[in-house]
């Protein structure tokens, strides 16, 4: 598939919804002898590099926002490129929409649409206010293929847990700062300034000529602190989380504040280490906070927003920063998920290596929760003593992480770098029934 470099430290480039796979990628603006050229295109891959791709998208699925088209000021750098492949079809078929503007992107995927939030990089609220433009535009790309439709927009959203779609209410909710550049590379862990809720009714898209008013947005509380922050939409809540560093004594702290999203009473946390994630777990937040210890604080959310149950790992740490590091999986019939098992993968130190990607092997950690108390239920361990760097062809630690958990109809699985382990739950614990190894045989010379 045509595309230049894709990479976010939190956002996957593709999603799985049914029988479609949809893909995000960027294509640069550049100077073609054949401007259609710049178009995304597939090729099914026979070794020959140089081969032609079969263009997937022409001209009249190229979109732009009429102010941005007008604006003297308007950054047009990217075409941002959503692609939808059905995997039923005996050859694979593909089509695309494209979106032209400014490079700063962030995108999310519901059930029925693809919502991508262009915005010109870095560029400050009070900058476009100052000029009177409305630089961020807020996309919608149905995934039946029918015409897509845009709103403008202020501020720019931090990645994919940003967004939250609310057919009931025909809403799509974003949590969108004031200084930010989309999700690209590292830059959500930059995302700063003034938050807002902006809560969008579906029937504001249009053509791309209209924007947000004013009393869609929310503004909330600046929470304290410089360092790295997250955001996740947990049934009615939204919880935010920053990090604040001191030199003076070495350490991070950090506070998460609970949020009505239909108004009413914020709740603040503080923690005495910075925060890694916020997930949902059944009805209830979880928050995974610690620096050379992992912790895991539930907020029970059944009624006013309180710090619930707590479990801490001794000298431990994450292993993975992506979403699909944590799952969690209510039992059969538990009301609002109060009880389950979680999985998630912490590192350990791996005696006598010392390079950059195997210096630390990931083993899967497991709780169970029982009416709303986390308890340990052991680990799944790999066995990286004999792994190679294999340059990213079964595994890529590095860039893409390589550990989550695997609940599949009733068994248990870890994946881990090149190995899936298989574990029973039972007596109370975890135990290894299972194993098999992946990695690919050492290349010559290594």
């Amino acid at each position: 598939m045509r595309s230049n470099d894709y990479y976010s430290s939190r956002n996957y480039a593709s999603r799985l919804i049914g029988d479609q796979l949809v893909l995000y990628a960027p294509l640069d603006i550049a100077w073609h002898d054949d401007p259609l050229d710049m178009l995304p295109g597939v090729r099914r891959w026979t070794g020959d590099a140089g081969a032609p791709f079969k263009r997937i998208a022409g001209p009249r699925e190229v979109f732009i926002a009429p102010q941005l088209r007008r604006s003297e000021d308007g950054e047009i750098e990217a075409l941002h490129t959503v692609s939808r492949c059905d995997l039923t079809a005996p050859e694979l078929t593909c089509e695309a929409t494209v979106v032209l503007g400014p490079e700063g992107r962030t995108f999310y995927v519901s059930s029925e649409a693809v919502y991508l939030w262009t915005a010109d990089a870095w560029r400050s609220w009070q900058e476009n206010a100052r000029d009177g433009v409305a630089e961020s535009s807020l996309y919608r790309i149905p995934l039946n293929g029918s015409r897509p439709q845009a709103v403008l927009t202020r501020g720019a959203p931090m990645d994919q847990f940003s967004f939250r779609e609310d057919l009931e209410h025909d809403l799509i909710e974003v949590v969108v700062f004031s200084e930010g550049g989309g999700d690209e590379m590292w830059r959500p862990e930059f995302t700063d300034g003034a938050p807002a809720l902006l809560r969008l009714p579906l029937g504001r898209f249009g053509n791309g000529s209209r924007e947000a008013p004013a009393r869609d947005y929310r503004f909330l509380p600046d929470l304290p602190g410089d360092g790295e922050s997250h955001n996740r939409f947990v049934g009615d809540h939204l919880l935010l989380s920053s990090d604040a560093w001191s030199y003076e004594a070495g350490t991070s702290t950090s506070s998460v504040m609970v949020v009505p999203v239909a108004g009413g009473r914020i709740e603040t946390f503080p923690f005495a280490e910075p925060v890694t994630r916020l997930e949902a777990i059944g009805a209830d937040a979880l928050i995974v906070s610690g620096d050379d210890e992992v912790a895991f604080t539930t907020v029970d959310l059944s009624g006013r927003p309180r710090l619930a149950d707590r479990y801490v790992a001794q000298a431990a740490g994450e292993s993975e920063s992506r979403s699909h590091g944590f799952f969690y999986r209510p039992d059969p019939g538990s009301r609002d998920g109060a009880s389950g098992t979680l999985g998630l993968p912490v590192n350990r130190a791996v005696s006598g290596r010392h390079d950059y990607l195997f210096s630390s092997a990931a083993d899967m950690l497991f709780l169970r929760r029982e009416a709303r108390r986390l308890s340990p239920l052991g680990r799944l361990v790999s066995q990286a003593d004999g792994a190679v760097d294999d340059a990213c062809v079964a595994s890529c630690a590095d860039w893409y992480g390589n550990a989550r958990p695997i609940f599949l109809r009733g068994r248990v699985f870890a994946l881990l770098g090149y190995e899936l382990v298989e574990g029973r739950l039972e007596a109370g614990g975890v135990r290894e029934i299972g194993r098999v190894n992946f990695a690919p045989a050492p290349r010559p010379g290594d």
